[in-house]
């Protein structure tokens, strides 16, 4: 089997989201994603890597891999060119699963759990929509018309989302209200007024459900070393889950600073790219648990690898999932083949609202439990109406 061409689209309205179709003489067509700076993500793609990948073999998963990450840029991070492999990574996981008429998972050594357990991520429908990925600025509240507008919620009414989501069977939610004041001030400091805003959400939840509900803190790598401290110590009387992402993940001695001093976990990061990276961490029991993002840090063939040496720390492994619908079921195949797995990230908003504009099938939720998909490939696929979109644009490589 040869890889004959490699096609990408991008929908303005989704307009950070890139997707990717391998395709090969076998009639076989691998479908991947990746979010963020699609346009560059594209160029990379077809300037740089699509002569390297036409015409290989693409059940050659880890050899070409390292192919696409053999570039003097491409160190560990999530840049473009990790972006870029990520996507094509997932899609070549998905053509060998197609092939072998079986589900990434099982591709990946089977399933490890028989279902589990999901957290809401509180964002609402436009969250992450436009190019503007900043705090705040990326929250897009005005004209909300979705099913589950969380973000909003979780700011004004907290305790009733909360109770509504145990009602739903799910019994873990991750909000972030300390990034309004975090990007108001550079993360330096916070006024008594913001503080008790950001506070409120944590009294509302605890008043409305106790400790029937887990809290993880997302925190966005927005504070210095000693407010994150300070936050970190104000939050612990409501016994939060984790705190993710207290400071920039640039530091591993730093957030071991941080992590030695709450007895609260520190989750990080998906913003590191590769497990070179996650292994200063680690080695510097800088985080508790491992958090990536398949998308960003070099496809499934990587995350595996970041799991299983976050099994080699003892560390439970969490994958990230905010963005999109190709890329989330990658996460739960790969959630489901590793046996560290502690829970995996969704967002409700998005997986009962605009991802079902845009794929044929996405991972079953239900009592706050995530399904395996059981599907060949990644079990899913582009919407044939998404072809026909009047934003959409593509660009092709194929062999000469």
């Amino acid at each position: 089997m040869k890889i004959t061409a490699i096609r990408t689209f991008r929908a303005e309205e989704f307009s950070n989201l890139l997707w990717v179709h391998v395709h090969t003489d076998a009639g076989i067509t691998g479908l991947g994603e990746t979010f963020y700076g699609a346009a560059a993500v594209e160029a990379h793609i077809h300037d740089t890597l699509a002569s390297r990948l036409v015409g290989k073999d693409p059940l050659q998963i880890e050899a070409l891999h390292r192919e696409m990450l053999n570039l003097p840029m491409a160190q560990a991070s999530t840049g473009v060119e990790h972006r870029a492999c990520s996507a094509i990574d997932i899609a070549l996981w998905d053509i060998f699963g197609k092939l072998c008429g079986q589900p990434v998972h099982q591709m990946l050594g089977g399933l490890c759990h028989d279902r589990l357990r999901i957290y809401n991520t509180c964002a609402g429908t436009r969250y992450v929509r436009t190019n503007r990925i900043r705090p705040v600025d990326t929250w897009n509240l005005d004209g909300q018309d979705g099913p589950h507008e969380d973000l909003d919620a979780f700011m004004s009414r907290a305790g009733d989302l909360a109770q509504d989501l145990l009602s739903n069977g799910i019994g873990a939610m991750k909000i972030w209200p300390f990034d309004p004041a975090a990007l108001a001030n550079k993360g330096m400091h916070i006024t008594r007024d913001e503080l008790k805003a950001a506070i409120r959400p944590f009294e509302l939840i605890r008043e409305a459900v106790g400790d029937k509900m887990q809290i993880m803190v997302e925190l966005h790598s927005l504070w210095n070393l000693p407010m994150a401290k300070k936050i970190a110590r104000w939050l612990e009387p409501f016994e939060p889950t984790w705190y993710e992402d207290p400071i920039r993940m640039t530091n591993a001695q730093v957030l071991a600073e941080f992590a030695a001093s709450t007895d609260v976990w520190t989750c990080a990061s998906e913003t590191l790219g590769t497990r070179f990276a996650y292994k200063e961490f680690l080695d510097r029991d800088a985080c508790h648990v491992v958090m990536a993002d398949l998308c960003w840090t070099g496809g499934l063939t990587e995350g595996r690898k970041i799991a299983a040496m976050a099994d080699l720390y003892h560390r439970p492994f969490a994958p990230h999932d905010c963005i999109g619908p190709v890329g989330f079921a990658a996460a739960v195949h790969m959630s489901f083949s590793q046996p560290n797995t502690l829970i995996q990230e969704s967002v409700r908003a998005f997986y009962d609202g605009w991802y079902r504009e845009l794929v044929t099938d996405v991972p079953q939720i239900a009592d706050g439990h995530v399904q395996p998909m059981e599907g060949p490939g990644l079990g899913t696929e582009l919407l044939p109406n998404f072809f026909e979109r009047s934003d959409l644009s593509t660009r092709l490589t194929e062999a000469e």
